[in-house]
């Protein structure tokens, strides 16, 4: 079930553009294990998820690359983004230091491909990610759902990457933005969204770290809704769909 209300969805949406990393894509065996143990690697310092959340709820830091950069710095190991990136590349792709194979490989799907094209079938589907195009491919090449994904943005794919809106934009073309809606689970994710304005609901879990502040942050950046998985959308796009067929009828 959906978490509690936060405002109305004002109409049924056309188009549908989804995050992928914490909303396609479980990634605290990935992204975030190659976070931590990047940044321990490069300061020699343990640091914890409590942490890593803190950093993620600051804008700028869906990149994880320039995240752990000014994380690692900020802990007395001055980093460069590039220094970042080889070390964190280290842990996702492997072969890690100790030989072990890379995260990436613990990578788990959330959402079914049956969901995917039953949402398909009635809007627009598209992706606006923060990762590279091998990154995605590595994960999203054979997978049977992307076939129903009309576009697929990566940070490839612009100039400027989020929380600039470049991606959503390219995405709606001249089209009407209050058209789309934006899943998303990062606070670069809702500043893109408000900044291009479209519609945005975040996905975030009550158990997760950081809930209450990240949930407050948010809702001051203008999220309809909070939800604990993004097939949690079906109870919105429902209601939606009910209130305009009741203002056809009156």
């Amino acid at each position: 079930m959906a978490t509690k209300k936060l405002r109305k969805l004002a109409r049924q949406p056309e188009i549908l553009i989804f995050d992928v990393d914490g909303v396609l894509v479980d990634v605290r065996g990935t992204y975030w294990r190659s976070a931590l143990a990047t940044v321990e690697y490069l300061t020699g310092k343990r640091v914890t998820y409590a942490e890593l959340h803190r950093w993620k709820s600051k804008p700028g830091y869906n990149d994880d690359w320039r995240m752990t950069a000014d994380w690692a710095t900020s802990l007395g190991r001055p980093t460069t983004y590039v220094q970042a990136q080889e070390a964190f590349n280290k842990f996702y792709w492997g072969p890690q230091p100790d030989g072990q194979l890379g995260n990436v490989r613990n990578e788990k799907l959330l959402i079914s491909v049956r969901q995917i094209a039953a949402w398909a079938g009635r809007y627009e589907l598209n992706l606006f990610t923060g990762r590279n195009r091998k990154e995605f491919a590595f994960s999203f090449a054979k997978w049977a759902g992307t076939a129903h994904f009309k576009k697929i943005i990566t940070m490839d794919d612009v100039e400027r990457s989020k929380p600039h809106p470049e991606g959503l934009q390219k995405i709606l073309g001249n089209r009407d933005p209050g058209s789309a809606l934006y899943l998303g689970d990062n606070i670069d994710d809702a500043l893109a969204a408000r900044d291009a304005g479209v519609p945005f609901m975040a996905i975030i879990a009550p158990r997760e770290h950081g809930f209450r502040a990240r949930a407050r942050r948010f809702r001051d950046l203008g999220a309809l809704a909070l939800l604990p998985r993004a097939k949690d959308l079906n109870h919105w796009l429902r209601k939606a769909g009910k209130n305009r067929r009741n203002e056809f009828r009156s």
